[in-house]
């Protein structure tokens, strides 16, 4: 199964606050890790969202806001779509994770992705 592992903003990651060296030596060791177990399917960062906009579809009318949007804790600061045999893996690798916002709390959201049979 497919999955997308959704790393939720935080106040610091929304103020633009680039991680460390350390965390991004500790992320590309655990971003090694899942390529070699052929979970990783892909995976990066986000900039925050003041460089971002949101399109609001209403009927037939469209209307943009640019950003920054309020909302952190509905935000996404990063994301990595993996092949898992089921969420307990999922899980389980998530909790391996090196914290994303050192110094702050943080949350990583799995969510499985719809695959062709769904819709059959």
């Amino acid at each position: 199964m497919r999955v997308m592992v959704i790393v939720k903003a935080t106040p610091g990651s929304e103020a633009g606050t680039l991680p460390s060296p350390e965390l991004l030596a500790e992320m590309g060791a655990f971003n090694e890790e899942l390529a070699k177990a052929g979970i990783l399917l892909m995976g990066d960062g986000l900039k925050a969202s003041k460089h971002g906009a949101r399109v609001r579809f209403s009927g037939t009318r469209r209307s943009v806001t640019d950003g920054p949007f309020a909302e952190t804790k509905e935000l996404v600061a990063g994301f990595w779509l993996w092949q898992v045999q089921s969420m307990e893996e999922a899980i389980e690798w998530v909790k391996r994770c090196p914290n994303p916002m050192p110094g702050e709390d943080s949350d990583i959201e799995v969510r499985p992705m719809f695959e062709a049979e769904d819709f059959v």
